[in-house]
Parts: C-alpha cells; structure tokens; sequence
C-alpha cells in the first residue's frame, strides 16, 4: 500500500530535525608558561651563595693584601703598561669614589641592599639572575665590612680603593676595588636580562605582537 502524498497525518520532518546541530567554537585557553622545576630553586640559591662568597672573598683577601703591601704613601705600581696602577686610597664615599661626605648615609643604603637582594635570592629560579644578584649582594657586604671596621669608625669607615686605569692616582678614572667591580658587572648582567625579559623564575616573557 502506497503512502498518500496528501495525508495530513504524514510527518514531514522538521527543520531542528534536518539541519546539522551547531556547535560553538571552542575557546583555547592562553598558553601558559612553563614552570620550572621545584628542584631548580635550591640549586639556584647555591649558585647566588657562590657568587656571593667569591666577589667578598676576593674582595676583601685583596684589600688586606693591599694595605699591608701597599702603603698609601707608596707610589703607584704600574702594571700592562700603564693600563693599570696599583695606588692604594680610602673612599668615604660610595663606589668610584661618588658621593663623598654621605658615609653614614651610604652605609644604611648598602645595608639595606644587602636585605632587599638576600630577601629576593628565595624566588631565584634563574642561574643568571642568580648570578648577577649574587655578584651584587658580594660586591655591597665587601665595602660595607669596610665601613664598619674600618677608621674612623663604625659605619663611618672608609673603603679601600687601589685600582687606577690608564693613569695614576685616578687621574682619568675614579679608582676602585674589587667590590665595585663586582657590583658593575652583576649590574650590567641584570641589565641584560631585563632586556631579553628573562625575569626570576628563569622564563623569558613572550614578544609582543608586531602592531
């Protein structure tokens, strides 16, 4: 028996039931960045207690060499040249001899650098911000012992500079120490790894899209 194409009781099939179902796009989540792994930050924090350790050690083993081989009224021992001089001086100021006249000033700044990088070394995933705060942290407790140890008192002492370049007596750049050395060059390595946005965890942050 053929279906009657004019029955009013044949099912005619409905739009819902004939159109394909849509389905909304699915949202993908950010990418999130890759955290590094618990065990690094302990290995990290060795990493800045070595730099630390060397930059003070090296820093303060060559000013007590310095001031028992070196008076200051010897005359400056020229090595390479002339690139270098060994001319032994006292700093009351803050490194390359800035700042003269704030002793006591200086000595809380540097004080309280210590704290604020010492505080930071418990996020230190990063073997170069390790580094570069270690070198910091050393280069700031080597002049800080000598304001405190050292004449005319305490946090009034004055920091033992014997570095000359290019000419004696600092003649055409401030003389310096191992301390302020180590400061420049963890300065300048921060400074690098703020530039490709490394930051303290040891991720780089992404580039931002061209306009």
């Amino acid at each position: 028996m053929s279906a009657d194409p004019d029955d009013p009781q044949r099912a005619e099939p409905s739009s819902a039931e004939t159109a394909p179902e849509e389905t909304a796009p699915e949202e993908t989540a950010p990418a999130e960045l890759p955290s590094p792994p618990q065990s690094s930050g302990p290995r990290r924090i060795v990493t800045f207690v070595v730099a630390a350790l060397i930059a003070l050690a090296l820093d303060v083993v060559s000013k007590v060499v310095v001031v028992a081989e070196l008076p200051e009224t010897h005359s400056p021992v020229r090595l390479l040249g002339g690139v270098f001089y060994l001319d032994q001086t006292r700093n009351s100021g803050a490194a390359f001899s800035l700042g003269t006249g704030f002793t006591v000033i200086l000595s809380v700044v540097a004080l309280a650098v210590v704290v604020v990088i010492a505080r930071f070394a418990r996020r230190l995933h990063s073997t170069g911000w390790a580094i570069s705060l270690g070198l910091i942290l050393g280069g700031a407790i080597g002049n800080l012992v000598d304001r405190v140890f050292r004449a005319p008192g305490v946090f009034r002492g004055h920091v033992v500079d014997w570095i000359s370049v290019f000419g004696p007596n600092g003649e055409h750049y401030p003389i310096f120490n191992l301390a302020d050395s180590c400061i420049v060059v963890g300065a300048i390595l921060a400074a690098l790894l703020a530039l490709l946005g490394v930051d303290f965890q040891g991720r780089r942050s992404p580039s931002k899209p061209a306009p």
